[in-house]
């Protein structure tokens, strides 16, 4: 029987934003599922959209027998610490050996993750692990398509597959077609030619989602290459928010021949670098975008949904400024947003309970330049365990704990107040502490993009707001100083040039 060990660690990071990702961080697991070791693994991930979920049940149909090892993961954030780091790896390494003889290896990775001591933190985890198993047994790996590629992540897999849509609802595609190549890996015992290209610009997250152009036509041009001489081709749009010498987008295929696969690299990168005018839309400040859309509900029979892009948990943010509420409640909007991640509020809603009136000093917590704590009283409306299941297309039914939950209202604006950040992609982030987005005029999403696979069905109008916030939509604003020599920091910018040589791994 083929015998794959198995593991997963993901952790997308922002340099610039205020908190780090500690090992408690990954135990919990935020957005994601909780740290599982060993044979939990295989339980857990089952049936959700992640990567490594994908996997399991395509393996399992193959039967193969599965070695699991570790799976963790944890909100974006400002760098992995050490510890978090060192720890982790170590559990999947020495998985991995105590496996005994395997066939192969496959590992559920982000590709933007910052340590404290390594800027590319999956290039040092594809290092371990092909040093554990050696040169001749497959590794292959599932990306985020917001992944940073290194050439070391490139060098040490003999496969990276990325995922082809943002909102990410093919997570556990990914994991499947990962299962795909490996058994045409193992089933030929040839290794496949590779080609990598990064590309020459940055490009803002709120430009990247696939449901609109240019990246829906990339992609499906992407997907009519692959073919039995270009096995797997991915397209990374990269995270621009993480201050490495690899930060940025890239293109990566696997071909019969070299020739191949250098074509298919060649043409994809063609293709993004001729849509570099079109990565760019409008974004509002935070009073604008408010007043745009009490004006476009009025007439409205479906909310108005609005990105507060600069504080998404999914891209670094604490899920806690204030601008955006600030906005609504200044302009006497009807309204709902979340989540706010401050447990001390939720704390002392609960003490104050359902009816009561409590004054708080609300979010603004992580001296983002610009916020402050909201200092309001407000009503609590109703409270929560902050368990639930989150059914919609990114998180794919995943068990959800928030912490202690409030729903706080001000005038006509109900804020959903958690103990625990994850992004707000999902109609059920509103639904567990009793506010029916769809019966809300405006809601304010602390997200980016991928609130998008939930709301977009229910939106009568989508708009991105930039209130203050560590995720900047203009990655021109952040003070680069470690990129590579000569990319420009956003379409058709200005090219960055470093003041001293950058970091590397060490």
């Amino acid at each position: 029987m083929t015998r794959i060990a198995v593991g997963g660690f993901l952790h997308e990071t922002n340099t610039f934003a205020p908190t780090k990702a500690t090992y408690d961080d990954f135990v919990h697991g935020g957005g994601w599922p909780s740290m599982t070791r060993g044979a939990d693994v295989l339980k857990v991930m089952r049936r959700i959209n992640a990567g490594l979920a994908g996997f399991v049940e395509a393996a399992e149909a193959n039967g193969w027998e599965l070695v699991p090892t570790i799976a963790a993961g944890a909100t974006p954030s400002a760098h992995v610490t050490k510890d978090a780091f060192e720890r982790i790896v170590k559990d999947m390494i020495d998985g991995i050996v105590a496996a005994g003889p395997i066939d192969a290896v496959y590992l559920d990775l982000h590709g933007a993750m910052v340590t404290e001591h390594y800027d590319d933190g999956e290039g040092e985890i594809l290092a371990r692990v092909r040093k554990a198993i050696g040169k001749d047994i497959p590794l292959v790996a599932s990306l985020d398509l917001h992944a940073n590629v290194s050439p070391e992540m490139v060098e040490h897999a003999d496969a990276l597959i990325a995922y082809r849509t943002y909102p990410h609802v093919d997570m556990a595609d990914t994991g499947r077609a990962c299962a795909r190549h490996l058994a045409l890996l193992l089933k030929s015992g040839q290794r496949l030619a590779k080609a990598f290209r990064q590309l020459p610009f940055l490009i803002a997250i709120s430009w990247q989602c696939t449901n609109d152009q240019p990246a829906k036509a990339i992609y499906q041009k992407l997907a009519a290459l692959e073919s039995d001489a270009v096995p797997t081709l991915s397209f990374a749009f990269g995270f621009p928010a993480a201050d490495i010498r690899d930060c940025g987008p890239s293109v990566f295929a696997y071909g019969r021949t070299q020739a191949d696969a250098d074509a298919a690299a060649d043409g994809i990168a063609a293709l993004v670098e001729s849509h570099e005018n079109d990565f760019d839309g409008p974004i509002y400040t935070p009073d604008e975008g408010v007043l745009l859309a009490m004006k476009l509900a009025a007439s409205a029979s479906k909310p108005i949904v609005i990105a507060d892009t600069q504080d998404n948990p999914g891209a670094g943010g604490d899920s806690n400024t204030t601008g955006m509420l600030r906005a609504l409640v200044r302009n006497g909007a009807s309204a709902a947003t979340g989540v706010i991640c401050d447990p001390q509020s939720a704390r002392a809603a609960h003490a104050a309970g359902v009816g009561a009136t409590v004054t708080l000093d609300l979010g603004g917590k992580s001296g983002i330049p610009g916020d402050a704590p909201y200092r309001e009283t407000f009503v609590v409306e109703k409270l929560s365990d902050g368990r639930f299941v989150a059914p919609g297309p990114f998180y794919g039914g995943r068990d959800m704990d928030m912490g202690p939950s409030a729903c706080l209202r001000v005038g006509d604006v109900r804020v959903v107040v958690g103990s625990y950040k994850a992004q707000l992609a999902d109609q059920a982030m509103y639904r567990y502490v009793g506010i029916e987005p769809t019966a809300q005029k405006i809601l304010v999403n602390k997200s980016s993009v991928h609130f998008r696979a939930d709301f977009e069905p229910i939106a009568e109008k989508l708009l991105i707001c930039a209130a203050p916030g560590p995720m900047p939509a203009d990655p021109a604003t952040l003070p680069w100083k470690r990129l590579r020599p000569g990319i420009r920091i956003k379409p058709n910018g200005p090219t960055f040039t470093p003041a001293s040589p950058s970091r590397t791994n060490g």
